[in-house]
């Protein structure tokens, strides 16, 4: 196979509180607001990376509670795998790859975070349990 052809799995977290808003952290390289989430490791499981990526990112140990998307960057072919959770320990904590954090409505995610991003949050605050699958070119959504 051609390595070009190659992909990368990433995962991430949408962590809901009681309230029904979601975390975003705002990266520190590029400034923007994402749930928490990361590349996969070769050699690890799908839970263990969430799991793995949300506490480097946040501080706090979070449950999956359901697969909400997949989605696919199609200029740099990283499919991504977005699950609703819940904290169930930890504290939020700044790290060297976030500097900040919000608590957001539905409103505030559109309004903070590019459409590639903010659609992945918004699925996983809808309640209907049916994953999203969407691709994107890393900016906007592209259409099936």
């Amino acid at each position: 196979m051609n390595p070009q052809d190659a992909h990368s799995v990433s995962v991430a977290g949408v962590i809901i509180d009681d309230q029904g808003r979601a975390l975003l952290t705002q990266r520190r390289d590029n400034g923007h607001w994402e749930a928490p989430g990361g590349v996969l490791e070769r050699a690890e499981d799908i839970t263990t990376g969430l799991l793995r990526e949300v506490e480097e990112e946040t501080g706090l140990q979070v449950e999956p509670v359901a697969l909400t998307g997949v989605y696919k960057n199609m200029n740099r072919g990283i499919v991504a795998l977005v699950f609703r959770c819940k904290a169930v320990g930890g504290e939020l904590t700044e790290t060297d790859e976030t500097r900040a954090f919000r608590w957001v409505t539905a409103d505030e995610v559109r309004a903070l975070a590019s459409e590639a991003f903010a659609v992945r949050v918004l699925d996983a605050m809808n309640n209907d349990h049916v994953p999203a699958v969407r691709q994107h070119d890393g900016e906007r959504l592209i259409s099936a």
